[in-house]
Order: structure tokens, then sequence, then C-alpha cells
């Protein structure tokens, strides 16, 4: 099939190179040009595990290729993924303002095709957003009926940040919220031959998967750490009570992120969680688990703080910083929110992340890091050896071998541990040695 791909981040580029690797025929789309030129010269415009030899691969034979021209885009093809971003307001409002302005230019450009086009909103919205908002967008602007003229569909994803290229091959479920039932078919044949079952839904049943999704993962991630904390409090290492607890897998608990760990951060768990709070609040139903899971989130993010603090010294030294291993992504990353906090306070911070370059940031992700840490590139270290030399106290958010292999045992200095280091078990009864919830 011939499809455009609108929005080259972490969705986007995926989608477009995984959906040209199975043999369609791609463009995508972008307002940026540094990511278009990426593209061109078969680089991904992220880091994320494969995308940079996929996409080097398709660009090379030709089945991928990159325009900021929307027009050209939709006339090139007959399927258009809309893979741009749904940030959300401080109170956890949803914006749709890119969704809005894609949505626009795509009807403008439909309204001169005599073809059948298929709009697909990959992105994440909350349920009405497509019914209500986007398909009048589309219809005013093309002059066109939506499930007539052409068609519309809600194509959540669920791929993770560090595995989405994995993920979109082996996808847990396909979920397709269809206007008619030929929107549901030129969808279904995209992923045709994945594993995992296909659900065929109502556009808001669709829009609604994911947040259910992520409200559920921010639930069991705060969950784990909060029963974390009250373990190390009872000198209790919460891994053996944890193990117990998973080995019930009859009331169907899955064990993902139900390990005790740093507080969670990323561009979906927390965004969603305000959004579909936000939503609850507006229709007058109480949700109080769902809102208090950031506040909890937070707390667990000030006892790595508290930590820190009680050591009394000042010269810290972070390994890790995206919210992900894996990734270059630092939006709502849970350790920038914690490299702010020290600098705020006057700590002496030294960072080393080795996906984290600075020239390498993009877009939206270059822009949160700015807003947060605008001195960032004064903070990166070029090893994990330099910003050991640095610290007093060690901060460890990654599982990095790089940093593992190099941080002592015992000493002086003083290692806090928010990941749980493979040999955590056996440092735990070092000096200096802190686990964050075991």
């Amino acid at each position: 099939m011939k499809i455009s791909v609108f929005g080259l981040g972490y969705v986007g580029c995926v989608s477009a190179a995984c959906l040209a690797g199975r043999g369609h025929e791609v463009v995508g789309v972008d307002v940026n040009p540094v990511k278009i030129d990426l593209v061109r010269a078969g680089k991904a415009p992220v880091v994320e595990e494969r995308i940079g030899e996929l996409t080097e691969q398709v660009v090379r034979t030709g089945a991928l290729r990159a325009t900021t021209d929307v027009a050209a885009a939709i006339a090139a093809s007959e399927v258009s993924l809309i893979c741009v971003g749904t940030p959300s307001a401080p109170n956890g409002s949803l914006s749709t303002a890119y969704l809005e302005r894609v949505t626009e230019q795509i009807g403008q450009a439909l309204a001169g095709q005599s073809h059948r086009h298929t709009v697909v909103f990959r992105s994440t919205m909350l349920p009405g957003t497509c019914l209500d908002l986007l398909v009048p967008i589309l219809e005013k602007t093309s002059g066109r009926t939506a499930g007539v003229d052409f068609g519309v569909a809600v194509n959540p994803e669920f791929l993770r940040e560090g595995s989405s290229v994995r993920d979109f091959f082996d996808p847990p479920k396909t979920v397709i919220g269809e206007l008619d039932t030929a929107s549901g078919d030129t969808v279904a044949a995209l992923y045709e031959g994945l594993p995992g079952e296909v659900f065929r839904v109502p556009i808001p049943v669709a829009e609604m998967t994911k947040y259910a999704d992520n409200a559920f993962h921010g639930l069991k991630i705060g969950f784990a750490n909060e029963l974390g904390a009250i373990c190390r409090a009872l000198g209790l290492d919460s891994h053996r009570v944890m193990d117990v607890f998973l080995a019930d897998r009859k009331l169907n608990i899955s064990p993902a992120y139900l390990r005790p760990g740093f507080a969670f951060g990323g561009s979906c768990l927390p965004k969603d969680l305000r959004g579909i709070v936000h939503a609850a609040q507006r229709a007058d139903v109480s949700v109080p688990i769902l809102a208090h899971v950031l506040t909890s989130n937070e707390e667990h993010l000030r006892r790595a703080f508290d930590l820190v603090a009680r050591t009394g010294r000042r010269k810290v030294g972070l390994f890790g910083l995206s919210f992900k291993p894996g990734t270059d992504d630092l939006r709502e990353s849970p350790l920038v929110e914690l490299a702010e906090r020290l600098l705020g306070k006057g700590y002496d911070l030294k960072i080393y992340d080795a996906n984290v370059s600075l020239s390498r940031l993009l877009g939206a992700n270059r822009e949160y890091i700015e807003s947060r840490l605008p001195h960032l590139g004064q903070l990166l270290a070029a090893s994990a050896e330099e910003v050991l030399e640095h610290a007093e106290v060690c901060l460890v958010g990654c599982s990095d071998p790089a940093v593992l292999d190099v941080l002592p045992h015992g000493g002086d200095r003083v290692l806090i541990d928010l990941v749980r280091m493979p040999d955590a078990e056996r440092r735990r009864t070092e000096e200096g040695y802190v686990g964050l919830a075991w």
C-alpha cells in the first residue's frame, strides 16, 4: 500500500520504517526540516533499538522517503497515519493543536483528490476527539463526507520506547476504531500477518484503550514502589516479597512493572494519567486512586532526593538521564526532575548518559530539556569515569554496563541505587550502598 506518515517523532519514525520494512511504500511528513534531512540521508531522527539499521535499509531501497509537502504526500498515498504529539497542559487537559493543524492540512489536500483516502489517527487522544473535533475539520476543509468520500479510523499504538521496533512486529494486540467497515479493512490490511488479536471497535472505544492501558501501567508502578518503600522501612527486601506476590498468576496479574524501582516518567504515562483524571473531573466522576497515582510517583521521587540530602554531601554524580534505558527521550523523565531539584538546592552535579547528546536532541525533546535544564551541556560528562571522579554521592539511574563496571564496592562514596542493579542483593551489605525501595 502507499502510506503517508505525519509526524516523525518516536511513534511516527518507527511506524514509517516498520511499514516500509513490510513492503509498503511510505512517505514521512514533518514540519521539522532537520528530521526530513535525517530520514533522506537514511538516518533515524530518534535513538531506538534497531531503528537506525531499519531506516537506512528502507531509505536505500526507496521504500521510505520524507517531505514537508502535505499535498504531495496525500496525492502519493491512499492511507495517512497521523502520529503528531498531543501534549498536556499543567492542569492535565489535552492539547489538540498539532492534531487540528495537520487535520486541516490533510482536509485541504483531500479536496483536490478523486481517489478514496483513509485518514488514520494514531496519536493518543481522549474519547470524542476524533468524531467531535477532527472529523468535522476534515469534512469542512475537504468539502467531502467522512465514511463516504474518505475513510477515518483510530489506530492507537502500543509501542514501548526502547523496544518499539520489536513491539511493532510482535504486538500484544491491534486495535482498530473504524468509522465504517471499509476504513477498518484498510487499516487491518496494514498489519496483516502480524501476531496478536485484532480488535475492530467503535472509534471512541479505540481512543479509550490507550488510556486504559497506560492508567493501569502507572497504577502498577506506583503500587510496587509504595510497597517497596514500606518493605525498606521494615528492613525487608521488597523483591523477595514481590517474588511471592508475582507467583500467583491465576488472577491475571502481569509481572510487567511490578518490580520496585525509580519513579515512572516519559511522554505517555504522566500525560495520559493527567488526561484521564481531567476528563473524569469534568464529568463529575470521582477517581481517587488514579488521581493520586502521580502524587505517589512524586513522593517516590522525593524519597530519592531525601536520600541524597541525608548524606550531607554536595558533589553528586547522576548516571542516566533519559526516562528509559536505550532511548534519548528526556520528556518528563524522573531523572531530569531529580536533576532539576538537585540543581535548585545548590548541589554540584555531573551527569552521564551514553544515549544523550545535546547536539542530537530534536523537536519537543530538545524544547523540553532546554526549559528544564538549560545548561545541560555543562552538566554532561563524556564518560562514567569522569562522573565517578567528581562524585561524593552516586545516583544510579540506569543499568548501562559501562556504568555498572566502574561503580565501586564499598569505600567512602555513597551509592544510591534507583534501578536495583543486578548485584543489588550482594551490595546491600556493603557500606555506603543504599537501595531506594529494597
